[in-house]
């Protein structure tokens, strides 16, 4: 079980996270793909790395843009959980030249 960052943690941390804004018990951000299959690759990448952690976003894709919402629901907020993925999804969308904002 990770537990639950402070409020001080998650705003020092998402500071490294472009892109990522806080809403209560949630980080999201959108990306803009250069194109539709871009954007469902970036998802599928995505889906990887989260069955990797064991640890699931919920996506949401309309065209080009994908947004992705991490929380840690078993543990009522976020944890490191939700960070290092914003991190991964982060690395992810570079790779396919998605970039925030969408």
């Amino acid at each position: 079980m990770s537990r639950l960052l402070t409020d001080e943690e998650i705003e020092r941390q998402l500071g490294d996270l472009p892109g990522w804004t806080r809403d209560g018990d949630e980080i999201s951000a959108s990306y803009e793909a250069p194109d539709f299959p871009t954007a469902i690759r970036l998802v599928d990448e995505v889906a990887i790395e989260a069955e990797d952690m064991g640890h699931h976003p919920d996506i949401d894709i309309r065209w080009r843009t994908v947004k992705f919402v991490l929380s840690t629901h078993s543990e009522g907020g976020l944890t490191q959980l939700d960070v290092e993925l914003a991190h991964r999804v982060a690395q992810a969308s570079t790779r396919f030249g998605a970039t925030t904002g969408g």
